[in-house]
Protein backbone atom coordinates (compact mmCIF):
# COMPACT_ATOMS: atom_id res chain seq x y z
CA UNK A 1 0.00 0.00 0.00
CA UNK A 2 1.15 3.70 -0.96
CA UNK A 3 -0.14 6.95 -0.39
CA UNK A 4 -0.48 8.40 -4.49
CA UNK A 5 0.92 11.56 -3.89
CA UNK A 6 1.60 13.48 -7.56
CA UNK A 7 2.91 16.78 -8.53
CA UNK A 8 0.48 18.41 -7.74
CA UNK A 9 -0.80 16.38 -4.47
CA UNK A 10 -0.46 19.24 -1.34
CA UNK A 11 0.30 16.66 1.97
CA UNK A 12 -0.08 18.15 5.46
CA UNK A 13 0.94 16.07 8.24
CA UNK A 14 -0.36 16.19 11.54
CA UNK A 15 2.13 14.32 14.61
CA UNK A 16 0.97 13.13 18.40
CA UNK A 17 3.20 11.23 21.08
CA UNK A 18 3.08 8.11 19.23
CA UNK A 19 5.62 9.36 16.68
CA UNK A 20 8.26 10.00 19.39
CA UNK A 21 7.48 7.12 21.46
CA UNK A 22 9.32 5.08 19.01
CA UNK A 23 12.31 6.58 19.42
CA UNK A 24 12.06 6.12 23.34
CA UNK A 25 10.22 9.63 24.65
CA UNK A 26 9.04 9.10 28.25
CA UNK A 27 5.39 9.92 28.43
CA UNK A 28 6.14 11.36 32.75
CA UNK A 29 2.53 9.79 33.50
CA UNK A 30 2.02 6.91 35.47
CA UNK A 31 -1.21 4.56 34.01
CA UNK A 32 -3.37 6.70 36.18
CA UNK A 33 -2.28 9.77 34.01
CA UNK A 34 -0.22 11.15 37.42
CA UNK A 35 3.60 12.21 37.60
CA UNK A 36 4.25 11.99 41.13
CA UNK A 37 0.81 11.94 42.57
CA UNK A 38 0.06 15.26 40.64
CA UNK A 39 -2.58 15.47 38.58
CA UNK A 40 -1.02 16.65 34.79
CA UNK A 41 -2.93 20.15 35.35
CA UNK A 42 -0.45 20.79 38.38
CA UNK A 43 2.57 21.13 35.88
CA UNK A 44 0.96 22.12 32.58
CA UNK A 45 -1.28 24.91 32.98
CA UNK A 46 -0.89 29.02 33.90
CA UNK A 47 -2.86 28.11 37.25
CA UNK A 48 0.09 25.13 37.96
CA UNK A 49 2.98 27.48 37.62
CA UNK A 50 1.65 30.31 39.39
CA UNK A 51 1.01 27.90 42.16
CA UNK A 52 3.94 26.33 42.41
CA UNK A 53 6.42 27.37 39.71
CA UNK A 54 9.33 25.02 41.38
CA UNK A 55 7.03 21.90 40.86
CA UNK A 56 6.52 23.06 37.19
CA UNK A 57 10.00 23.52 36.51
CA UNK A 58 11.12 20.44 37.82
CA UNK A 59 8.60 18.21 35.78
CA UNK A 60 10.27 20.24 32.63
CA UNK A 61 13.68 19.67 33.99
CA UNK A 62 13.47 16.25 34.29
CA UNK A 63 11.98 16.06 30.35
CA UNK A 64 14.63 17.71 29.53
CA UNK A 65 17.33 15.77 30.44
CA UNK A 66 15.30 12.63 29.35
CA UNK A 67 16.09 14.22 25.79
CA UNK A 68 19.48 13.14 26.24
CA UNK A 69 20.50 10.80 23.13
CA UNK A 70 17.19 10.37 21.88
CA UNK A 71 17.08 10.54 18.17
CA UNK A 72 14.29 10.81 15.27
CA UNK A 73 13.60 7.72 14.09
CA UNK A 74 12.50 6.47 10.73
CA UNK A 75 9.39 8.02 10.55
CA UNK A 76 10.92 11.48 11.28
CA UNK A 77 13.40 10.89 7.97
CA UNK A 78 10.18 10.27 5.44
CA UNK A 79 8.81 12.96 6.36
CA UNK A 80 11.74 15.09 5.62
CA UNK A 81 12.29 13.15 2.44
CA UNK A 82 8.79 13.58 1.83
CA UNK A 83 9.66 17.22 2.08
CA UNK A 84 12.10 17.72 0.03
CA UNK A 85 10.21 16.09 -2.72
CA UNK A 86 7.29 18.59 -2.66
CA UNK A 87 8.81 21.97 -1.12
CA UNK A 88 6.21 23.98 0.04
CA UNK A 89 3.47 21.88 -0.81
CA UNK A 90 4.05 20.20 2.26
CA UNK A 91 3.51 21.10 5.88
CA UNK A 92 4.31 19.81 9.16
CA UNK A 93 2.03 20.15 12.38
CA UNK A 94 3.02 18.64 14.90
CA UNK A 95 1.77 18.45 18.69
CA UNK A 96 5.28 17.27 20.10
CA UNK A 97 7.46 19.56 21.98
CA UNK A 98 10.88 17.55 21.78
CA UNK A 99 11.77 18.94 18.55
CA UNK A 100 13.00 15.61 17.01
CA UNK A 101 10.81 16.77 13.62
CA UNK A 102 13.39 19.69 13.62
CA UNK A 103 16.60 17.46 14.55
CA UNK A 104 15.48 15.05 11.85
CA UNK A 105 15.87 18.48 9.24
CA UNK A 106 12.14 19.47 8.54
CA UNK A 107 11.72 23.19 7.61
CA UNK A 108 7.93 23.57 6.86
CA UNK A 109 6.82 23.05 9.90
CA UNK A 110 4.62 24.24 12.78
CA UNK A 111 4.78 23.52 16.54
CA UNK A 112 1.23 23.44 17.83
CA UNK A 113 2.05 22.89 21.36
CA UNK A 114 5.38 25.13 21.79
CA UNK A 115 9.07 23.22 22.18
CA UNK A 116 10.26 21.75 25.31
CA UNK A 117 14.10 23.12 24.67
CA UNK A 118 13.01 26.72 24.55
CA UNK A 119 11.99 29.21 27.23
CA UNK A 120 10.44 32.32 27.43
CA UNK A 121 9.89 35.53 30.32
CA UNK A 122 6.43 35.56 31.66
CA UNK A 123 6.42 39.37 31.92
CA UNK A 124 9.11 40.82 29.17
CA UNK A 125 8.29 40.62 25.43
CA UNK A 126 11.76 38.74 24.39
CA UNK A 127 11.45 36.08 21.95
CA UNK A 128 11.38 32.30 23.23
CA UNK A 129 15.34 31.70 23.12
CA UNK A 130 16.79 28.02 23.14
CA UNK A 131 17.25 26.83 26.55
CA UNK A 132 18.60 22.88 26.67
CA UNK A 133 19.15 23.36 31.14
CA UNK A 134 17.77 20.94 33.52
CA UNK A 135 17.90 23.02 36.42
CA UNK A 136 18.20 22.00 39.72
CA UNK A 137 14.57 21.02 41.79
CA UNK A 138 14.84 24.12 43.94
CA UNK A 139 15.71 26.67 40.92
CA UNK A 140 13.07 28.34 38.98
CA UNK A 141 15.19 30.38 36.65
CA UNK A 142 14.77 34.45 36.08
CA UNK A 143 14.84 36.14 32.53
CA UNK A 144 18.35 38.00 32.33
CA UNK A 145 16.74 41.05 30.55
CA UNK A 146 14.26 41.73 33.22
CA UNK A 147 17.51 41.39 35.55
CA UNK A 148 19.56 43.50 33.66
CA UNK A 149 16.50 45.95 34.40
CA UNK A 150 16.34 45.38 38.51
CA UNK A 151 13.27 43.48 37.62
CA UNK A 152 12.87 39.70 38.77
CA UNK A 153 10.72 38.16 36.48
CA UNK A 154 10.30 34.33 35.96
CA UNK A 155 11.27 32.31 33.16
CA UNK A 156 8.83 29.24 31.76
CA UNK A 157 9.07 26.59 29.40
CA UNK A 158 7.68 27.67 25.96
CA UNK A 159 5.15 25.21 26.17
CA UNK A 160 1.40 25.91 25.19
CA UNK A 161 -0.38 24.80 28.63
CA UNK A 162 -3.86 23.94 29.12
CA UNK A 163 -6.27 26.98 28.83
CA UNK A 164 -3.90 28.52 26.95
CA UNK A 165 -4.02 29.78 23.00
CA UNK A 166 -2.19 28.11 19.91
CA UNK A 167 1.33 30.31 18.94
CA UNK A 168 0.02 33.35 16.49
CA UNK A 169 -0.63 32.31 13.14
CA UNK A 170 -0.11 28.54 13.72
CA UNK A 171 -4.06 28.27 12.79
CA UNK A 172 -3.99 30.43 10.06
CA UNK A 173 -1.28 28.66 8.59
CA UNK A 174 -2.83 25.45 8.47
CA UNK A 175 -6.30 27.15 7.27
CA UNK A 176 -4.89 28.69 4.59
CA UNK A 177 -2.85 25.07 3.19
CA UNK A 178 -6.09 23.17 3.18
CA UNK A 179 -7.72 25.82 1.71
CA UNK A 180 -4.99 26.42 -1.73
CA UNK A 181 -4.87 23.04 -1.51
CA UNK A 182 -8.25 21.54 -1.76
CA UNK A 183 -9.00 18.29 -3.25
CA UNK A 184 -4.95 17.86 -4.12
CA UNK A 185 -4.52 17.68 -0.41
CA UNK A 186 -3.51 14.62 1.47
CA UNK A 187 -3.93 14.33 5.13
CA UNK A 188 -1.88 12.21 7.04
CA UNK A 189 -2.36 12.11 10.44
CA UNK A 190 0.28 9.45 12.22
CA UNK A 191 0.82 8.80 16.06
CA UNK A 192 -2.10 10.63 17.77
CA UNK A 193 -5.11 10.41 19.96
CA UNK A 194 -7.75 11.83 17.97
CA UNK A 195 -8.89 13.61 20.65
CA UNK A 196 -6.72 16.46 21.29
CA UNK A 197 -8.96 19.58 19.33
CA UNK A 198 -8.00 21.77 17.12
CA UNK A 199 -5.92 19.46 15.70
CA UNK A 200 -8.25 16.49 15.87
CA UNK A 201 -10.43 18.70 13.64
CA UNK A 202 -8.37 18.08 10.75
CA UNK A 203 -9.50 15.09 8.79
CA UNK A 204 -12.68 17.21 9.14
CA UNK A 205 -11.35 20.05 7.64
CA UNK A 206 -9.75 17.50 4.60
CA UNK A 207 -13.44 15.84 4.15
CA UNK A 208 -14.99 19.39 3.81
CA UNK A 209 -12.19 20.54 0.86
CA UNK A 210 -12.74 17.24 -1.15
CA UNK A 211 -9.09 15.88 0.01
CA UNK A 212 -8.12 12.59 1.28
CA UNK A 213 -6.91 11.31 4.81
CA UNK A 214 -4.54 8.70 5.98
CA UNK A 215 -3.85 7.94 9.46
CA UNK A 216 -0.96 5.65 10.96
CA UNK A 217 -1.03 5.01 14.51
CA UNK A 218 0.26 1.66 16.37
CA UNK A 219 -3.77 1.37 17.90
CA UNK A 220 -7.27 2.76 16.26
CA UNK A 221 -7.32 6.24 17.97
CA UNK A 222 -10.91 7.79 19.30
CA UNK A 223 -11.57 9.48 15.49
CA UNK A 224 -10.49 6.86 12.96
CA UNK A 225 -13.73 6.10 11.35
CA UNK A 226 -13.42 9.30 10.29
CA UNK A 227 -10.58 8.47 7.65
CA UNK A 228 -10.31 7.02 4.23
CA UNK A 229 -7.58 4.59 5.28
CA UNK A 230 -6.04 3.36 8.38
CA UNK A 231 -2.89 1.66 8.73
CA UNK A 232 -2.15 0.27 11.94
CA UNK A 233 1.80 -0.42 13.38
CA UNK A 234 4.41 1.54 14.15
CA UNK A 235 5.16 4.49 12.20
CA UNK A 236 9.10 3.80 11.99
CA UNK A 237 7.96 1.28 10.21
CA UNK A 238 4.95 1.68 8.21
CA UNK A 239 5.71 5.39 7.09
CA UNK A 240 8.69 4.99 4.77
CA UNK A 241 6.84 2.55 2.69
CA UNK A 242 3.81 4.56 2.53
CA UNK A 243 5.99 7.64 1.21
CA UNK A 244 8.23 5.67 -1.15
Amino acid sequence: MRIAIDNSTHVLVLTGAGISAESGVPTFRDAGGLWEGHDVTAVASPEGFEADPLLVWRFYSQRRAAMTGIEPNAAHRALVELEHRLGDRFLLATQNVDGLHAAAGSERMVEMHGGLMRSRCTRCDRHPFADTTAYKPNVAPLCGQCRGRGVDALLRPDIVWFGERLPAGVLDRIEAFVSTAGRRLVFLAIGTSGLVHPAAGLVDATRQVGGTSWLVNLERPANASQFDHVVLGPAAHELPGLLV
